[in-house]
């Protein structure tokens, strides 16, 4: 092994020791002989160690080694076995498949034996059904019927086996039969239809779809009863023309007499559906359907040509058309709303009994078509029954008369409007006037009218419409009076006007002022209850649209849902004559009062003695009288305003006064006393203003009650114990530098220790 090597030092051995020259050869290779050598040592002491364990296993398989012979002679055996099973099978398998065929041999055999009987059988039974008029044998029972079913290709084959002359002969006789037949139904029913013999007319109804004319029997069935319903529809009308405006119904009869057409119609589908379907299957009933719909668009067109006629519509619509154009037209050409409501009323009407009818006519042609068909059919089918519905005469009219009425309706809500607008007036107990709750009431009503007459369409317009009228009509109304002014005593120019316009008319009116005021504060009370009705008419109208629509596409839910935000952003802009009005008070109703009382204050020392500030508890020198007089000015407007804005006043002149006395405070020296002076008048003030209004005023007050615990402290570093991480709840309004300036303010307090403090 040694020779394999050419390397003297990769195998120790005798051999390789002569090629060992140097020391250091010499010393490597014993290195590496100790190494291989305790190797050698560890793997043979393992060996040992397990030398119990493997003597086990060797004597385990010894024993094993006679089992494993006989399991082999087994296993021999079984693959024996295996293979002469396999071997049958197969041999059974292939004898199963040639009794297979066999058998469907025999089946079809057995088949076309039954098939070439049948014939013989209906070609002996149809003459005599035929000869007896029996037509229902001659179809139903089994012979035209069953001839139709039978594969003439299969059976010319037995033409082989000598039957082809009287398979020929079968053929030509039960093909004629079938002829003639089909010659017979359609002569009976013709004269069932023109005798007015409905049970006759069932019946041979019944025969189309065994001979093969399903399209046939399903159209002239259609037509027989296309001709009751234009007959009882003709009738109906008469009745209608012949109503006097005394009948409780006049006001609406054409709709009614649409109503009865769409119920008789509805009335025969439900009827003749089961019939359909069981005689003629699933998936026919749209064919008679459409049949019935061309003449429902005759007779409504009739219906709505005697409406136009009788309401004198087309020159109703006209009129508006002019007024709508021409805005201001002469008193003897102004056309009045009121003549409209009615004509609305019932036009509505007929497009809610339109469109139910039309919501009832999908429903069932869908249903039906989803028992005939499946997957991507079913959404043609759909899609052909929703184009026939988008597309019929009944459809178009309703959306033409539609349009008109969306037109006639926004024409009658905008003057409704302004002439509620136009007749406004004010009772003496009410703090808004009369134009609020008439207006709202008359858009309340068209868009509810609208929404009742089930067009989509109609109802966006609507509410289009709705929103635009309030939004510019009637809140320009409303802005323009706010946007006039509050008068005030302190507006020399707004003064002056009024003098200069009541001298212009003759006389110095003393009440123009007041009357001034009055139309002010009900335009601002008549802003904000409108805020009110309109998110309380878009909160209603949203009820009711969900209501009604809930089956609606999400399309039109959510053309729906815009219009009716749009609706409620209405209130945003009303809102805005409100804060318009709002600040038109604060800058001449409450400002010009508020300062003077405020220099009350300036005119009061804080820098007081122990006997200046028991003089000022028992006689108070500015607060009282100052809290007197605003009082006053609130109990004037209290009764003025409606309760959120009074509320709101109050808060602006909150606003106002922690205005003008952080102002006054940063103009006026303090000692200790006089800060604590300042804290109980400022304590006074707050609790007198938090009693005359639901909503918190304190918050307004954080910054004048910070600095009344500025000027109330003793020693400047007292702050530190209510700043930075020791402020606990308490969020400061001041900055660092507000605060120095007030604590400067302190004529006790030296300016050097308030530059050291640390803020």
């Amino acid at each position: 092994m040694a020779a394999s090597r050419s390397d003297a030092t990769s195998l120790p051995t005798f051999d390789g020791v002569e090629n060992l020259i140097t020391l250091t050869d010499i010393q490597k290779a014993f290195d590496e002989l100790c190494v291989e050598e305790e190797s050698m040592n560890a793997e043979l002491d393992n060996l040992l160690e397990h030398q119990s364990a493997l003597e086990n296993k060797m004597s385990g398989l010894h024993k094993i080694l006679p089992n494993l012979q006989i399991l082999e002679t087994d296993s021999k055996q079984l693959s024996s076995m295996v293979s002469f099973t396999s071997t049958l099978a197969e041999n059974v398998s292939s004898k199963v498949r040639q009794l297979d065929v066999a058998k469907s041999q025999v089946t079809a055999c057995i088949t076309r034996v039954e098939d070439i009987l049948d014939l013989k059988f209906c070609t002996d039974g149809v003459q005599t059904a035929l000869q007896n008029e029996d037509y229902e044998k001659a179809s139903a029972a089994g012979h035209v019927h069953r001839f139709r079913s039978l594969d003439e290709n299969i059976l010319r084959m037995s033409e082989e086996s000598g039957e082809g002359s009287t398979l020929d002969s079968s053929f030509r006789l039960l093909q004629e039969a079938e002829e003639k037949l089909k010659s017979i139904v359609n002569t009976k029913f013709d004269a069932a239809v023109h005798s007015g013999d409905f049970a006759s007319i069932e019946r041979f109804f019944k025969i189309f779809p065994l001979i093969g004319l399903h399209e046939e029997g399903l159209t002239k069935f259609g037509k027989f009863l296309s001709s009751q319903i234009a007959e009882k529809s003709r009738g109906n009308l008469m009745i209608a023309e012949s109503v006097t405006h005394k009948d409780k119904n006049a006001n609406v009869i054409y709709a009614e007499t649409a109503t009865q057409l769409f119920e008789s119609i509805a009335n025969i589908i439900e009827v003749r559906q089961p019939l359909i379907e069981t005689y003629f299957g699933s998936g026919k009933l749209f064919s008679l359907m459409k049949i019935l719909q061309k003449e429902c668009d005759r007779q409504v067109r009739q219906i709505l040509e005697k409406f136009k006629l009788k309401r004198d519509f087309d020159a109703v619509v006209q009129q508006v058309q002019q007024n709508a154009v021409f805005h201001r037209p002469s008193a003897t050409e102004k056309f009045d709303p009121k003549v409209l409501d009615v004509l609305l009323s019932e036009v509505v009407l007929l497009n809610t009994r339109t469109e139910l009818f039309l919501r009832f006519f999908r429903r069932r042609a869908v249903g039906d078509m989803e028992s005939a068909y499946s997957n991507d059919d079913l959404k043609e089918k759909i899609k052909e029954i929703d184009k026939f519905i988008s597309n019929c005469d009944l459809n178009r009219l309703m959306q033409e008369l539609i349009g008109n009425y969306i037109m006639m309706e926004e024409f009658f809500m905008r003057e409704m409007v302004l002439k509620a607008v136009s007749m406004d007036t004010v009772e003496e107990s009410s703090h808004t006037s009369s134009m609020v709750d008439d207006s709202f009431y008359i858009v309340k009503k068209c868009v509810r009218r609208a929404v009742s007459s089930s067009s989509v369409d109609g109802i966006c317009a609507m509410l289009n419409h709705a929103s635009t009228v309030l939004e510019q009509d009637f809140r320009e109304v409303l802005f323009s009076r706010v946007r006039a002014g509050f008068p005030s005593g302190f507006d020399l120019t707004q003064a002056y006007n009024m003098v200069q316009s009541s001298i212009q008319q003759g006389k110095l009116q003393s009440s123009d002022q007041e009357k001034a005021k009055t139309t002010f504060l009900v335009a601002m009370n008549n802003a904000e209850v409108s805020c009110e009705y309109c998110k309380s008419l878009k909160s209603n109208i949203e009820e009711e649209v969900l209501r009604s629509f809930s089956k609606s596409s999400e399309q039109s839910k959510a053309k729906l849902q815009s219009c009716v935000t749009d609706l409620g952003n209405v209130a945003v802009r009303l809102k805005e004559v409100v804060d318009f009005g709002v600040s038109q008070l604060r800058s001449s109703a409450i400002k010009p009062r508020i300062k003077p009382l405020t220099d009350a204050f300036l005119s009061t020392s804080h820098n007081i003695s122990e006997d200046d500030f028991s003089n000022y508890e028992a006689n108070d020198p500015w607060v009282q009288n100052y809290i007197l007089q605003i009082d006053n000015m609130l109990a004037t407007f209290k009764s003025a305003l409606s309760t959120e804005n009074y509320d709101t006043f109050v808060s602006q002149v909150t606003t106002e006064v922690t205005f003008q006395l952080e102002k006054a405070v940063l103009k006026t020296s303090f000692n200790r006393l006089g800060g604590l002076q300042f804290d109980k008048e400022l304590r006074a003030l707050v609790g007198y203003l938090s009693s005359v209004t639901t909503w918190t005023i304190r918050d307004k007050f954080a910054r004048l009650t910070q600095m009344a615990t500025i000027l109330n402290l003793e020693r400047v570093n007292e702050l530190l114990d209510y700043w930075g991480p020791n402020s606990g709840p308490l969020t400061w309004r001041l900055t660092p530098t507000e605060v120095r300036n007030i604590l400067s303010l302190r004529v006790d307090f030296r300016s050097e220790e308030i530059k050291k403090l640390k803020l």
